[in-house]
């Protein structure tokens, strides 16, 4: 991942490959864990009930996988429930950009507004790509956001990401916060101009 101020450039790494469609939040992380204050801790906690039930053989408790950045996975990856805590807990197990054969829309905005690279290729070309991760865990795999272009050993595919993402992601944009701090000084001047914002009681008392 590019280290320039929150542009996203490029994910490399080695990737660990979850199978099968229609995985939703809930899947991910489940709705207990939605209790927490704070995401801290989330990722000990991604795919909590599959790997319960897969009793150690889900590809997140495989030790062949551990360390991995890059997740790939199946078709509507993400659906259901809007909960960002999902991204949220693969990103604190170390997940930095996912590639899949599509995506929910709102899990896809919401990897998007973390910083998070969704990759988009055909069923084929996924089932391709896990078919390699699993027969060579050690495979390196890279994601690069400015030319769209995925890498998996010495094959270089070419993939889907909607421009308007690439933009955000290259350019740093797609951080909200850190650009609305940026205008800190504006924030303050339009407030303090506001009657119900300096007359405010909490402001007063401060």
């Amino acid at each position: 991942m590019s280290q320039n101020s929150n542009e996203i450039l490029r994910v490399e790494g080695r990737a660990v490959p979850v199978r099968g469609d229609d995985i939703d939040t809930d899947r991910i992380i489940p709705a207990r864990f939605l209790r927490c204050v704070t995401f801290d801790g989330l990722g000990e906690h991604a795919f909590e009930d599959d790997r319960k039930q897969l009793e150690g053989a889900h590809p997140f408790d495989n030790a062949a996988y551990q360390g991995a950045s890059i997740l790939i996975c199946g078709g509507n990856f993400g659906c259901g429930s809007s909960r960002e805590h999902a991204p949220q807990s693969l990103m604190r197990w170390g997940i930095h950009g996912i590639v899949g054969e599509s995506f929910a829309e709102i899990f896809f905005g919401n990897c998007v507004a973390l910083g998070i690279p969704c990759f988009t290729l055909s069923r084929d070309e996924i089932g391709r790509i896990q078919d390699t991760i699993e027969g060579d865990p050690q495979t390196s795999v890279a994601m690069d956001v400015e030319s769209r272009k995925l890498t998996v050993g010495d094959e270089t595919i070419d993939a889907m990401l909607p421009e308007g993402v690439r933009q955000a992601l290259t350019s740093g944009k797609w951080d909200s916060l850190s650009l609305l701090l940026e205008d800190a000084d504006r924030i303050e001047t339009v407030a303090g101009a506001l009657p119900y914002v300096s007359t405010w009681p909490f402001a007063a008392a401060e």
